[in-house]
């Protein structure tokens, strides 16, 4: 991290605007909590990727908090490429506001530095900007490894670092809802843990999700959730199961496999089939 660390500040030397890449589901948790003391004066634009995955109502208003707090954001989808003609122009807009004319920048590249801790889509964003597979991706965090500068245009000009996972969770709340999106290595966390923890936020803010996507009806879910006997993990225990049994997630003596279906639900999150989710939202709203 210290060596990471060391290397963007020595960076930051050659480029002109930081584009900090983050997960539209959690904007707040797939924030490196260091980088404005990291990047200081420079200008940063700030990617919401993923943003198909996202709840289309929250990411309005993550683009405006973040507009308030004169940060300029887009919101991207690096899969189908919705948004990365924005943030070129964005890049742009930023660049010339800066009036790069009286240091002398006349006729030279914007250059970018691409930011963004592992797993929030920052190669696919680097690969559709470039139009061209630049970077290595895949779904697993830390996939992206050495530095290289990659032409975007006659104007435009990015700096690939790796992506920079800060090495203490010290809050619960960041931990599992990177957990929850595959930021954090599965091994580092209990499956069950993780895919428990998810379903009970997903009871208070998407019910609905849950009920389309697993066949569960209204007066199911109800008599479990208003049963005034049953403590509130139980409660969230008992729509596991019952989604479980929905699923066929069943093992010998017919119990209910609670591994499985915590993979299910993790997996159907990631994946987009619960539909669009926001697990963080702007404060006072």
């Amino acid at each position: 991290m210290a060596k990471t660390r060391k290397q963007i500040i020595e960076d930051l030397k050659l480029i002109d605007i930081v584009a900090e890449i983050l997960d539209a589901r959690i904007p707040i948790a797939s924030q490196n909590p260091d980088i404005k003391e990291i990047i200081k004066d420079k200008k940063r634009l700030v990617i919401l990727n993923k943003c198909d995955l996202a709840c289309e109502k929250e990411n309005k208003k993550w683009v405006e908090y973040f507009e308030k707090n004169n940060i300029p954001a887009v919101l991207v989808d690096s899969v189908s490429g919705k948004g990365i003609q924005e943030s070129i122009k964005k890049i742009e807009q930023i660049y010339d506001n800066e009036k790069f004319e009286n240091k002398g920048r006349i006729g030279k590249s914007i250059r970018i530095m691409i930011l963004g801790i592992p797993n929030v889509g920052k190669s696919s964003f680097i690969n559709r900007i470039a139009k061209k597979n630049v970077a290595q991706t895949g779904n697993k965090p830390g996939v992206t490894r050495q530095k290289q500068w990659i032409k975007v245009s006659s104007r435009i000009e990015l700096l690939d670092t790796p992506g920079v996972l800060w090495p203490k969770l010290d809050q619960r709340e960041v931990a599992t809802n990177l957990a929850y999106t595959g930021t954090i290595k599965d091994d580092v966390l209990q499956t069950v843990e993780i895919g428990f923890e998810l379903l009970r936020t997903l009871i208070t803010n998407y019910t609905p999700n849950l009920m389309e996507r697993y066949k569960l009806t209204e007066e199911q879910v109800n008599e479990i959730m208003q049963n005034q006997e049953l403590e509130p993990n139980e409660k969230v225990l008992e729509v596991m199961n019952l989604i479980g049994r929905k699923r066929g997630a069943i093992i010998s003596g017919g119990e209910i496999d609670i591994e499985k279906v915590a993979n299910i639900i993790i997996d159907d999150f990631r994946s987009g089939r619960l539909g669009r989710i926001t697990l963080e939202t702007v404060k006072g709203e």
